[in-house]
């Protein structure tokens, strides 16, 4: 017989995900506010995986603080930092439900934009590429934002869920590269003229801002 002394109540440890709750909510209902109230520019922007209309329509550079791109510029940032978080999770590196990795990647995500898209203007100004500069990030900031609303709501079938097959992660993950990789070339194809007029300051601007970042990021994540 066994005897009852022997077993050992151990206190069992569950994150909460009430934080993660909110955050999708409140997402969805920046998205939905966004439908509602710039209706028609939330459907042209809806259709930018099969139209540019929406690129032609803004693309002034003021449209980059607009409200509606500030307002999905955040949901973009959530949804990225859900989907790495996971990544790290997945790949035995943290844990999915820890606010606390959620906030460390939030703030670096978020610093790593902003000082870029800084750095850029900058950069832009010494060479006098400031039009260029503007409509290149304008564009790009569109079909990244469009990325991200499109994973939010796969971001939250991963986060309740558990673990799915590999084939689906990498699918995922697959599908996205191919996305920004794809609407990185879109880019390039409409401001190919500017680009050929500028060539030197191009190569300048794609070695040590569309490149260096990425891989010095890589590099620091691979080696933390």
């Amino acid at each position: 017989m066994c005897d009852m002394n022997e077993f050992v109540l151990q206190e069992r440890m569950i994150e909460s995900r009430d934080w993660a709750t909110v955050l999708f909510t409140f997402c969805f209902v920046l998205i939905a506010v966004n439908r509602s109230v710039f209706s028609l520019r939330f459907t042209e922007f809806s259709r930018l995986a099969i139209s540019d209309k929406y690129i032609k329509i803004y693309k002034d550079s003021g449209n980059i603080t607009n409200s509606f791109t500030i307002s999905f510029f955040f949901v973009q940032l959530v949804s990225f930092t859900f989907f790495i978080q996971f990544l790290l999770s997945y790949f035995g590196k943290s844990e999915k439900t820890s606010w606390v990795t959620f906030v460390q990647i939030f703030t670096f995500l978020g610093f790593f934009i902003l000082s870029k898209y800084l750095t850029e203007k900058i950069i832009a100004t010494s060479f006098n590429i400031e039009e260029f500069n503007e409509q290149f990030n304008l564009q790009k900031v569109n079909y990244r934002t469009y990325i991200g609303m499109l994973l939010l709501p796969v971001n939250a079938v991963l986060f309740y869920n558990s673990a799915p097959h590999p084939i689906v992660v990498y699918s995922i993950l697959g599908l996205i590269i191919s996305g920004s990789v794809y609407s990185y070339l879109i880019t390039l194809k409409a401001y190919q003229n500017l680009i050929v007029g500028k060539l030197f300051y191009f190569i300048l601007y794609l070695c040590t801002l569309e490149i260096a970042p990425y891989y010095f990021m890589y590099y620091w994540f691979t080696k933390s």
